[in-house]
């Protein structure tokens, strides 16, 4: 919902006039008292449980009585009145949104022997008032207000295409909570929330009518900041509103917001998997949030929340080189919460000369031994930590296409979203750094649920990092072998059981699949860095988690605009040449389908992709984007293309 993630997209793009990207400033101590009084902002995450009964008819009649639960998170903003006595009046709005899971945004679901029906909840939000009572930096609170939930029902006779209807229930909501002012601008709180919903009732044209109930439990926690406005006793110009008052802990922010289009095309014919040769539109928006924090010397913890909502192109299907590396594997009409990373780390130095580590997402700004050995264990992506690359790297800042900014061939650990469960080790010296880690791998190909059969099944990776000087100028290059220990399907296989009927899932069971990626960096003046990848896997089994590809070499420039007089803006040239193994083009020949590819038939040639881009800063904190892709013998295949694709990026952070 657009609007409604337009309070993180307001606040995460127009930072204080004048503030440096990823700026960390350090405040003065604690006030004896908190001062309650005036106007906030803030996130929330927590655990949400519903309830519903359904009931659907057509005329048949079938019910539903449905649990869902999972993880949730939204923002909030409101504001405080605290009287002499200690009594605090407040009024809150706020809006959480459902992780992309199911079995958290599924309300309810029936079927007949004619027709099914299916609800899911987009959005919940709330006006309320608070009242409570104020102890120094402690709130107790009671809650209470109007609630309204954003719902779409989905009905499929037999036969018949899908009808969707949007709905918004009204009701109430109560609840409690303890809030704690722990810096002069930030408290933090643990809350409860019911929210009691209307009967909602909805009818399709095919006759179909289905009605529903809806009650919900929510367990939050939630992080608030002050806003001083001008003429405040408080207000200080020169502080930002991400000032965290604090040397023990960060907050940074992006979003992203990528639109993406191209003309019609050539086509001879298309399939399940295909890029459709009409033109199209579609468009993806993230925003993200950091909170970083020392936990003891050398201990630290990050958690990265983040809201993702759009769709890829042809949702995310039709080409192996993706266009759009924001356009997860999954999509969301509205915005999903995702708790993207939850990883603790652990450093320990061995003395000697130390160097700067700066401020950033994933790093907290400190001074490290150059010698040391760093440990990381939790939730967060496989390419946080391998893979580096100065110039092709991040799909919010540099090149869009999936071949590009990662090495095409490293089907590496993955959710739906990217994300994954696993350990690593890093030992750093001043000319190399060697890293290895362990990963949970999903239980099928393009899942979200890993297999935790912890040392049977995961995915291992080893990745030796040299640095050297070229010319005089710095350079590195990484090495990473990597092993895949999962359940997968075998092409060739199943091309030898023509009575599978080309379904690649009977065949799968624990297999092994392996590869390596060369990936370098160079710099060639101040302004001007080359970087190249070249990325190789068996190609006998199915994707798991990242795309269609088994052979790739990429490369390409990056400038910056100094010598035009534009320091901060970026030209971006790039390319990639993606190829699949024989048994992978014999599947897809005989109209097999892939995660991303899959026409229906193949005439095979090897997939070519070019990129440019400009990044023009409009000023530290936003970049606006324009990007150009020429996709040429898309998903392998040339009787289809070629493709022109068009892209706008608008990015900011703090």
């Amino acid at each position: 919902m657009r609007t409604a993630a337009a309070i993180a997209w307001g606040a995460l793009a127009f930072p204080a006039a004048g503030q440096a990207a990823d700026l960390v400033l350090k405040a003065p101590a604690l006030k004896a008292v908190y001062d309650w009084t005036g106007l906030y902002i803030g996130m929330h995450t927590g655990f949400t449980r519903g309830t519903s009964s359904a009931t659907l008819a057509d005329p048949t009649v079938a019910t539903d009585n449905h649990v869902f639960n999972g993880m949730t998170g939204g923002v909030q903003a409101g504001y405080n009145w605290r009287l002499s006595s200690g009594v605090l009046l407040g009024v809150e709005g706020d809006i959480s949104f459902p992780n992309y899971l199911p079995s958290n945004h599924v309300v309810s679901s029936a079927a007949t022997g004619l027709s099914s029906a299916e609800e899911r909840w987009d959005y919940v939000a709330s006006l309320r008032a608070r009242l409570g009572y104020t102890s120094g930096n402690w709130l107790l609170y009671a809650t209470g207000g109007l609630a309204f939930a954003g719902e779409r029902f989905l009905s499929t006779p037999i036969n018949d295409v899908e009808d969707r209807r949007l709905h918004t229930r009204l009701g109430w909501a109560a609840g409690a909570g303890l809030e704690y002012g722990f810096a002069p601008h930030w408290t933090a709180r643990l809350e409860y929330l019911y929210q009691g919903f209307d009967r909602a009732a909805v009818s399709f044209p095919s006759g179909v009518n289905y009605a529903s109930t809806l009650d919900m439990h929510a367990i939050r926690l939630g992080l608030n900041r002050k806003v001083d406005w001008p003429g405040l006793p408080s207000y200080n110009p020169k502080s930002s509103l991400f000032d965290t008052e604090s040397d023990r802990w960060e907050i940074h922010g992006q979003s992203t917001y990528l639109p993406q289009g191209y003309p019609s095309f050539p086509a001879l014919y298309s399939g399940p998997n295909s890029l459709s040769p009409s033109r199209q539109a579609k468009a993806t928006w993230s925003n993200s949030l950091f909170l970083n924090a020392r936990l003891w010397d050398g201990g630290e913890v990050y958690y990265n929340p983040e809201l993702l909502q759009g769709f890829g192109l042809n949702d995310t299907v039709g080409a192996a080189g993706f266009p759009n590396g924001e356009a997860q594997k999954s999509n969301f009409p509205y915005p999903h919460y995702n708790a993207s990373r939850l990883f603790v780390r652990q450093t320990f130095g061995f003395g000697g000369e130390q160097e700067e580590l700066a401020s950033g997402q994933l790093q907290l700004a400190q001074k490290a031994d150059v010698s040391r050995l760093t440990l990381q264990a939790g939730k967060f992506a496989v390419v946080d930590v391998f893979d580096g690359n100065a110039y092709a790297k991040d799909t919010r800042r540099d090149f869009m296409n999936w071949s590009i900014w990662a090495p095409g061939a490293f089907d590496y650990s993955a959710d739906r979203v990217g994300l994954t469960y696993g350990v690593t080790a890093e030992l750093n010296q001043r000319q190399w750094a060697l890293r290895g880690g362990y990963f949970l791998m999903v239980a099928e190909s393009n899942g979200n649920h890993f297999d935790t059969r912890v040392g049977e099944r995961g995915q291992y990776l080893l990745e030796l990092e040299t640095r050297f000087s070229l010319f005089g100028r710095p350079g590195k290059l990484r090495t990473i072998g990597w092993l895949d220990s999962a359940n997968m399907g075998s092409f060739r296989e199943t091309l030898d059981n023509p009575g599978l009927n080309l379904d690649i899932a009977r065949t799968r069971r624990g297999r092994l699949k392996y590869g390596y990626v060369l990936n370098v960096e160079q710099a060639i003046t101040d302004d001007v860095g080359l970087f190249g990848r070249w990325s190789w896997n068996d190609g006998r089994t199915e994707t798991l988690a990242f795309t269609d590809i088994h052979r790739s070499l990429s490369g390409g420039l990056s400038i910056r605009g100094a010598a035009w007089g534009r320091s901060d803006d970026v030209i971006g040239i790039g390319g990639a040449i993606n190829a699949i193994s024989r048994d992978y083009r014999d599947f897809l020949a005989a109209g097999g389908l892939g995660v991303l590819v899959g026409d229906g038939a193949l005439n095979y040639r090897k997939e070519r992709i070019l990129e440019t881009y400009y990044a023009y800063a409009l000023n530290k904190n936003l970049t606006l984007t324009g990007d150009y892709q020429l996709i040429v013998n898309p998903a392998y295949n040339a009787d289809r293309g070629p493709v022109s694709v068009f892209s706008g990026r608008l990015h900011g952070e703090f």
